[in-house]
């Protein structure tokens, strides 16, 4: 597979922005018909995700399972509703399958008179297409995408293995292990990407459990570091070519975002880190969002 090459200038900025919000849409839609889940997260990491299943992973629709496809792991499996919203958009799916989101879908000939939606609360790959790693228990993304990334070493492949990561996630663990064998091995396939919006489902993080000073911590694990604005387009591109051509150890990318970005109910409210939206606050946020517009 060929790296697929997309020119940046203002024009195709507008364009990746008109995607950006579409994806919101459809979040909050298939959130607020599923009457759960988790609104804050999978808003801040919008941009994140539409840069690289747009520009920057070496992935096909029509060839999911060819094996120097580039690997995403969603670490912080509850922000799988943004996640579906791209995968969607992307053609893995149907959009109409979204308006299933943790749903039982009634079916007179399944044993039991229903089979699950295809979209689970969070990442199920063996139910969603496109999706390369089950996930939902926080910190255990980062390992995952190391022995993705490990294989490809092994293996001789040249694809790239993307873990995005909550920033509360960063309180377990796990994730400082895993971020230590990443050095050991210098994976340099290997991304991180840190959604650092600020905010868990207790109360801030700092609160809860500091993880700062964050870019020395992984300085100190032997990464490469970079640190950006993570709803900026221009910036997200541009880190991820550096992390391309940055060799010898992997690199994260810590991407500050807002909670809930896009639509100003939602901004910075710990409430909406595990809440859906009503129909009420749907409308205000299409309206928000310019529905109309897209």
């Amino acid at each position: 597979m060929k790296k697929r090459k997309v020119k940046v200038d203002e024009t195709s900025l507008k364009e990746f922005e008109k995607i950006a919000r579409e994806v919101r849409i459809l979040i909050l839609k298939s959130l607020t018909k599923a009457g759960s889940g988790h609104t804050g997260g999978s808003l801040s990491a919008v941009e994140i995700l539409v840069s690289l299943y747009f520009k920057e992973m070496n992935i096909d629709v029509n060839d999911p399972s060819n094996p120097d496809r580039d690997r995403f792991v969603l670490s912080k499996g509850h922000g799988a509703p943004a996640l579906y919203a791209v995968l969607a958009k992307k053609g893995f799916f149907p959009e109409s399958a979204l308006w299933t989101l943790r749903k039982l879908i009634p079916q007179p000939e399944s044993p039991r008179g229903y089979v699950p939606s295809i979209l689970q609360g969070h990442p199920d790959r063996k139910k969603t297409p496109g999706l390369e790693a089950s996930t939902g228990s926080l910190g255990q993304g980062l390992s995952i995408g190391i022995g993705m990334a490990l294989a490809g070493k092994i293996s001789k492949r040249n694809y790239r293995v993307y873990v995005l990561m909550g920033d509360g996630e960063l309180q377990e663990g796990e994730i400082w292990e895993a971020a230590m064998s990443a050095s050991h091995f210098k994976l340099d396939n290997l991304c991180g990407i840190v959604d650092n919006n600020g905010l868990q489902i207790d109360g801030p993080v700092s609160s809860v459990m500091e993880i700062q000073p964050l870019a020395d911590k992984f300085r100190a694990f032997g990464w490469n570091v970079l640190e950006i604005d993570g709803h900026s387009f221009k910036e997200i591109f541009s880190a991820f070519e550096k992390a391309r051509n940055l060799k010898g150890s992997p690199t994260v990318i810590i991407a500050k975002t807002v909670k809930g970005k896009g639509v100003s109910i939602f901004e910075n409210k710990v409430k909406y880190h595990g809440v859906a939206p009503t129909e009420e606050e749907l409308k205000i946020a299409l309206r928000e969002l310019g529905e109309d517009a897209v």
